[in-house]
């Protein structure tokens, strides 16, 4: 399945949506149109998520450069399987962050995770893959969903910022709830992704 979240593509939506949208043209008059963000499909890019969780940019890039630095740049599961916990916990993961490494790679060894196979899957059938792996949950299924395979319709509720982002578009005093960002989201269908997108833009560029 090609990847179809690109920057033309985004920019169709939004404007798709500003056309009957005057809070999301407004929006888009104040801090512009969000650009497409890409990783790579595959193991590699789990690995990362995992990295990242509840760090920094930066503490993230430079506990991953380290995991490299032992493993190999876009190193196997099975190049991980012969790496000790105490090598890694070096390195800078947790525990738990350890044993979430682990299940990746039996899940992908043992045949449970298909990665090669999420690219054909309907998105609800890629997140329950992906939330099959301990320590992946669907916030992180909904962030390869639409950074590596590029989906259009991808609505992460549980994402603060974007909770936030939206929020402060159309106007809420307090940042929406998960539940009332998925009625409010209902609206820009079959576009979700694209104004995920224009969230994480404004909240990070639009004036207080």
């Amino acid at each position: 399945m090609n990847f179809i979240l690109n920057t033309a593509a985004i920019k169709e939506s939004l404007l798709s949506i500003a056309s009957t949208d005057t809070h999301v043209a407004t929006a888009l008059d104040t801090v512009g149109y969000p650009s497409e963000r890409t990783n790579p499909q595959g193991f590699t890019t789990l690995l990362k998520v995992i990295v990242g969780q509840q760090l920094s940019v930066k503490a993230a890039a430079t506990i991953w450069g380290r995991v490299q630095t032992l493993a190999g740049e876009n190193a196997s599961p099975d190049a991980y399987a012969v790496i000790s916990d105490e090598a890694l916990r070096v390195a800078g993961l947790s525990r738990q962050k350890i044993a979430y490494f682990r299940s990746l790679c039996e899940h992908v060894t043992g045949g449970t995770l298909d990665l090669e196979a999420l690219a054909a899957m309907p998105d609800e059938n890629v997140i329950a893959a992906i939330t099959s792996v301990k320590g992946l949950g669907v916030w992180s299924a909904h962030m390869y969903l639409m950074f590596s395979l590029g989906r259009p319709d991808i609505w992460p509720v549980g994402d603060l910022a974007v909770r936030a982002g939206i929020g402060r578009i159309i106007n809420h005093t307090e940042r929406p709830t998960e539940k009332q960002l998925q009625i409010i989201g209902d609206k820009w269908r079959p576009h979700r992704s694209a104004m995920a997108l224009l969230a994480w833009h404004y909240y990070s560029n639009a004036p207080l």
